[in-house]
């Protein structure tokens, strides 16, 4: 049997699922508490106590059966029955009905005790939680009795209900401020490996419990490690790429000295080696360059826009959609080269390109369209690996590369959190490249 269906009715959140843990078992044993306490003591001493008021009742229908006719009743009843404390009147109107309020559980089993053990039985009122009102046959017809009701039911019966609901709801208090204690640890953790994935450093200690220490522990030791990985990386990147412009430099001027149809295709290649050294030091540098800062996200996208018109790029920045403002925190240098990169790629593949921006509450959305061929749905996953080059979806006579210019803008923005999405422009029909950062 499948409960996939009860997925939708458990909390999303670890607090919610530990309260739903830790409390659901609690309510359902105090319920089932409560429910066999009331059938063994309540019914149990309302049956022993309307069994005592039954025999009163039928020594009362054995007198009234003895007086000379019904006007006589109250007066017999009161002579021989006074120690009983019960008004005995004739009765003129009998209700159809039982009546009690909704509430009166002893109530209920006061009325089927009444009804299966005292001959003629008629009707009971036990709205008037003071007294009971009981009409019975006599043998000289219907009376009326009136007594008070601690005589026949358990005085305040819902006491115990009461007891159970605030207990109930002071242990709930009470454990909920621990589980919110307990939970406290996970939450920071979770808060500082989502700043991490972001490319944020947020202090984090361990704290909590002994699992809660190791896991923090881990994490601490996983982050540095990356750090420091990352850290290497750029040192080596920078310092080869560095030391090979020297080189090139002096080849650069060796050329400078040969005639001019002969050191053309020289001069091409070593420009075609600057530009490979240039990207590497991006695809170096990643997420990493510069610290987070508070951005705003339109002017950041209209000024690599105006600043790719003034090289003489074709591309235009549509209207702005959502309803979204305000600052975003992100690393300047990284999201400019990665949107550079798009367009850059978007030109170069293409004529044209089209930048929208779309930016909401939750979402920050740049998008990059171009009238390129565009990349096969199926390559485009290996399109954003380091060093790859399509040649099939991609015309490489337009332009040299490495393969890193969506590698950066991939790296760029999972450093930010967020994903690089490919898929095909609805109005130029190339290749759409859609990066999403969550705010």
């Amino acid at each position: 049997m499948s409960f996939a269906w009860l997925k939708r009715y458990v909390p999303r959140g670890i607090y919610g699922r530990a309260a739903l843990i830790l409390m659901l078992p609690v309510v359902c044993l105090q319920l089932v508490v409560t429910v066999i306490f009331a059938q063994r003591h309540f019914e149990g001493v309302t049956h022993q106590m309307a069994d005592a008021v039954v025999r009163e009742l039928a020594l009362v229908q054995q007198v009234a059966a003895q007086a000379g006719t019904a006007e006589d009743i109250p007066a017999v009843i009161g002579e021989e029955l006074a120690p009983l404390q019960m008004s005995v009147l004739p009765a003129t109107d009998v209700p159809m009905t039982n009546e009690r309020v909704w509430y009166d559980y002893s109530g209920r089993v006061l009325i089927a005790r009444l009804q299966d053990r005292l001959a003629g039985f008629r009707a009971v009122d036990l709205t008037d939680l003071s007294q009971v009102t009981l009409w019975m046959e006599t043998g000289n017809g219907p009376v009326r009795v009136v007594f008070e009701r601690r005589r026949i039911t358990a005085s305040n019966p819902h006491q115990l209900f009461v007891y159970t609901i605030v207990f109930g709801m002071i242990m709930t208090l009470i454990a909920s401020v621990y589980l919110r204690n307990q939970l406290r640890p996970i939450k920071r953790l979770a808060r500082a490996a989502d700043a991490f994935g972001r490319g944020q450093h947020m202090p984090y200690t361990p704290a909590g419990a002994v699992e809660l220490r190791a896991a923090g522990a881990a994490f601490v030791a996983m982050r540095a490690r990356i750090e420091r990985h990352i850290e290497q990386r750029t040192l080596m990147l920078s310092g080869v790429s560095h030391d090979l412009r020297t080189p090139l430099t002096r080849m650069r001027l060796g050329l400078s000295m040969m005639d001019d149809e002969e050191a053309a295709p020289l001069l091409r290649d070593v420009e075609d080696m600057q530009g490979m050294l240039d990207e590497f030091l991006s695809f170096a540098k990643g997420a990493a360059e510069g610290e987070p800062e508070k951005l705003d996200p339109i002017a950041l996208v209209q000024e690599v826009v105006a600043d790719a018109k003034r090289a003489g790029r074709d591309v235009t920045l549509l209207p702005i959609e959502g309803d979204g403002d305000g600052t975003m925190r992100l690393r300047r240098g990284a999201i400019v080269r990665a949107i550079d990169n798009l367009i850059s790629n978007a030109v170069r593949y293409g004529s044209r390109a089209q930048v929208s921006v779309m930016l909401s509450d939750k979402v920050l959305r740049i998008r990059v369209d171009d009238d390129g061929p565009g990349i096969p749905q199926d390559q485009r996953e290996d399109a954003t690996r380091p060093f790859t080059r399509l040649d099939v979806a991609r015309n490489q006579n337009k332009g040299g590369g490495v393969g890193l210019g969506l590698a950066i803008a991939v790296d760029v923005v999972r450093g930010h959190g967020g994903v690089l999405r490919l898929g095909e422009a609805d109005e130029l029909g190339g290749l759409r490249a859609d990066i999403v950062i969550g705010r």
